[in-house]
């Protein structure tokens, strides 16, 4: 694979993801779960595992993390999204953006423009010099490039959601353990 956007075609190359999910812990596990020790792992691998497995393992977990980043906010808030708004570049991978919506069991919308952060700061500074008014003038700037609804089953959802979270604690502590399990020896 020499660019990031052949992880699509890989992903849709495959059915599911063979029983492989992917944990991007490199520096342990941020938001919601908080734990330094935490280490990236790839689990459930076979002797059938194939690189697409793989790749659509690693585009998965980018949507687990947004969920797990979401549900804790629900749960903080007692608010539960209705629909998420996305941009960057991953946000070009049609296949990620429906399994996204399908975790979430919510509508995912792509802009048309889809590398905001520049944007932003552009809006920002037109605010600050009266080239827009308000925000109201950059909220109608705002133009759909795509929507997607969840096709998934809430049973296949949370069984997939519940297999995610599994490999997430078998992350958990991972450093802390080998440093004691090092010490012992």
């Amino acid at each position: 694979m020499s660019h990031a956007s052949e992880t699509e075609t890989l992903a849709t190359s495959v059915s599911d993801n063979g029983g492989v999910y992917f944990v991007p812990a490199f520096v342990g596990l941020g938001a919601p779960h908080w734990d330094a020790d935490a280490r990236g792992t790839i689990i459930g691998l076979t002797r059938g595992t194939t690189k697409a497995h793989l790749a659509r393992a690693a585009l998965e977990a980018m949507a687990y993390q947004t969920r797990d980043v979401l549900d804790a906010m629900r749960e903080d808030s007692g608010v539960a999204i209705q629909s998420l708004r996305v941009d960057g570049g991953a946000t070009a991978n049609n296949w990620l953006m429906q399994f996204q919506s399908d975790v979430l069991g919510v509508n995912v919308s792509r802009p048309v423009v889809q590398e905001t952060t520049a944007l932003g700061a552009a809006y920002l500074a037109g605010l600050a010099t009266g080239v827009w008014r308000d925000t109201s003038d950059i909220v109608a700037n705002w133009q759909l490039d795509r929507e997607f609804s969840p096709t998934m089953s809430e049973t296949n959802r949370c069984k997939l959601v519940s297999t995610w979270r599994r490999a997430v604690d078998r992350s958990r502590g991972w450093s802390s353990s080998e440093s004691a399990s090092a010490a012992g020896d």
